[in-house]
């Protein structure tokens, strides 16, 4: 499975950007994605996961009520929503994807990354 990630972009603070994951390969396996995102000298961190139904989804509590995660499997694309952007949003974002219906907020748990697409959030 190869993931491409985009959307990405320069935003002022209290703006939106939509960022989207569209999947291509081994698509036919059910999968569950993520997003995460990581700023230079830290860790990667968790910020949504959808199951490959769609119907559970998960945030990380810093972007609880302003990101929103979707899939839309007829495209093999998963979605992150972003709204309230603030500075500290600023990272490279990566979309992930796990051969599990479940997602799951630890980095070590996904099979596949996209390449990365930059947000920077001006205050």
């Amino acid at each position: 499975v190869q993931l491409q990630a985009s959307g990405g972009g320069l935003v002022q603070g209290g703006g939106s950007l939509r960022l989207s994951c569209t999947a291509s390969g081994r698509t036919s396996s059910n999968y569950a994605s993520g997003w995460f995102r990581q700023v230079p000298g830290k860790d990667r961190e968790f910020v949504a996961a959808i199951n490959w139904s769609g119907i559970s989804t998960y945030y990380a509590d810093s972007v609880k009520g302003r990101f929103t995660i979707s899939r839309d499997n007829a495209k093999n694309t998963v979605y992150l929503q972003m709204n309230s952007l603030k500075p500290e949003d600023t990272a490279v974002y990566y979309c992930a994807a796990r051969t599990a219906y479940s997602g799951s907020t630890n980095v070590n748990a996904y099979d596949y990354w996209g390449q990365g697409t930059q947000v920077t959030v001006s205050s």
